[in-house]
């Protein structure tokens, strides 16, 4: 998928042009209903977040890079957000074209696949992005990271996990709320802030969010999760008519990285 496609995928899913100001429309009851029955996660993926954000300008994508995370989780719920934030950053160092950070990333993210048990063919893509990564094959990398999701979701799903195929996608959306609020705080331009205006959105994961499985949508992280939703999705509700401003992005932005702290927490020390 190129970088158009996945600017008009990203468009399509947010129910309206944000970018040229119109309000996001809500889901349909019907539209949801099919979505659920047909276990269609429409939660956009991190490249076609980022996509959008090319509209205006080329962000500082080097500038966007964290540090590593832990790869030690032993909850599954808290692995498999990570490794939709892991995704997310496999995104960004194409994005800023740096190799070593490619390749590093990739192998955070087998670690991760293994321990959710997903890793057989997940290890092939890992060897494609490092081969990708040594040559400098941007395009081909967007590429393989994108199949590489939708491999690890796809294995998840044959293996009945789809509770935790709800949560990759929600953890890579997180990791790219997170960049792109950031990106747009850096260099404000309303144009891109525009792209944040999406409750309807919002609404639709927290949705996602109550329809695992009720052992995960009891687990503390997940309903930590589930409930910085509701304050995120009144934080993007921006009027309609009146371009969102710096101040708004930065609360979003505040709000979105409370989510991630709490995602990539560092787990406890055995005693």
């Amino acid at each position: 998928m190129n970088r158009t496609q996945r600017f008009t995928t990203l468009l399509l899913l947010l129910g309206a042009c944000a970018l040229i100001g119109a309000e996001p429309q809500h889901l349909a009851p019907d539209q949801m209903a099919k979505a659920v029955r047909n276990d269609a996660i429409t939660i956009p993926s991190p490249g076609e977040l980022f996509a959008a954000l090319e509209k205006p300008g080329k962000p500082n994508w080097t500038g966007q890079i964290r540090g590593p995370i832990p790869t030690t989780y032993k909850n599954r719920p808290q692995i498999a957000l990570n490794l939709g934030g892991l995704i997310a950053d496999g995104f960004i160092a194409v994005e800023a074209q740096d190799s070593q950070q490619v390749k590093n990333v990739g192998t955070d993210i087998i670690k991760m696949a293994k321990a959710l048990g997903v890793s057989e063919n997940i290890l092939s893509r890992g060897n494609s992005i490092n081969e990708f990564a040594e040559n400098n094959e941007w395009d081909a990398l967007q590429e393989e990271l994108e199949a590489t999701q939708n491999e690890v979701k796809s294995s998840m799903q044959t293996h009945r996990d789809q509770d935790l195929v709800i949560l990759v996608s929600v953890g890579g959306w997180v990791r790219g709320t997170q960049v792109v609020s950031s990106s747009i705080l850096q260099n404000f331009d309303e144009r891109a802030a525009k792209v944040l205006r999406q409750p309807a959105l919002v609404n639709f994961i927290h949705s996602k969010m109550n329809d695992v499985s009720p052992d995960v949508r009891d687990d503390p992280l997940v309903r930590k999760v589930s409930d910085e939703l509701v304050t995120l999705e009144k934080l993007v509700a921006f009027p309609p008519n009146k371009p969102p401003t710096a101040d708004d992005v930065r609360k979003v932005n505040d709000a979105v990285g409370k989510v991630m702290d709490q995602i990539q927490q560092k787990p406890e020390p055995k005693r």
